[in-house]
């Protein structure tokens, strides 16, 4: 049985989520980019799917309080994001990775992921531990001393990575994360989700299904910033095992749910 998520179904006891989101409306310019969205996150790791345009980008940056609600109810860490209080005690709890990131690029991966720690306020005394067991955990020990601008594009989305691990953050936001990984890094990377979705929320924008297939314990599909579908990622590829467009179930089952969505609007 296909598991949608409602407003209904949400616990009563909205601390008990990582993310809480009840009628959520994001704008990006003049329209919404999130419009009306429903959702509630626990533990585990939770992969975000949609079409470009779907507005997953969007509720990125909403969760990591860059951007701010128009409408509706977020919280996220049992904290309003949308009360008056300061966002900064919030912020040193969560790890993102932006699809585009910004850096320095004569910094080496030491010196980036220790300043991003200092950025989220870690205490000095625990920085450089934190640092190398970021680097060692995205597997560049050997390049910890090498400038960012030397580094090949997945290496460099390694470091991103690293940077947005090292607080042991309790909701973590990767947009995009495995562009310019190859094959053995990609599966290096689904087990280092599932060991870090073990105690914490961690959210994985994609548009590899195999990915989320292979790695995430729970789907989230949205499309015209709606929520579309969430449940398991076998209730996904029972979908597409007689239907659809795709080279495997879990692809059909998404073409599916997107198909039957567009027909229903």
């Amino acid at each position: 049985m296909v598991r949608t998520v409602s407003s209904h179904e949400m616990s009563p006891s909205t601390e008990a989520w990582a993310v809480h989101a009840t009628g959520l409306r994001v704008k990006v310019g003049k329209r919404f980019a999130v419009d009306g969205l429903d959702l509630a996150l626990g533990p585990g790791v939770h992969g975000l799917l949609g079409p470009n345009g779907a507005g997953k980008t969007t509720l990125m940056r909403t969760l990591a309080t860059v951007i701010r609600p128009e409408e509706g109810r977020l919280r996220l860490l049992g904290h309003d994001v949308r009360g008056r209080g300061s966002l900064r005690g919030l912020r040193s709890r969560l790890g993102y990775l932006p699809q585009q990131f910004g850096y320095y690029p004569g910094f080496t991966v030491r010196e980036y992921v220790e300043y991003m720690a200092w950025l989220r306020e870690m205490r000095p005394d625990a920085i450089p531990e934190a640092t190398q067991s970021a680097i060692d955990r995205v597997g560049l020990t050997d390049r910890a001393g090498s400038r960012l601008k030397t580094l090949s594009g997945g290496m460099l989305r390694r470091a991103g990575i690293a940077q947005a691990i090292v607080n042991s953050p309790d909701m973590l936001l990767l947009d995009e994360p495995t562009v310019g990984l190859d094959p053995e890094q990609r599966i290096e990377f689904r087990d280092l989700l599932r060991e870090l979705g073990l105690d914490r929320c961690v959210l994985v924008s994609t548009h590899l299904v195999e990915d989320v297939a292979a790695a995430c314990s729970d789907v989230v599909l949205v499309d015209a910033g709606r929520l579309v579908f969430q449940g398991l990622p076998a209730d996904l590829a029972r979908l597409g095992e007689h239907d659809g467009v795709g080279d495997n179930p879990t692809e059909r089952g998404y073409s599916v749910l997107l198909r039957d969505h567009r027909s229903a609007a």
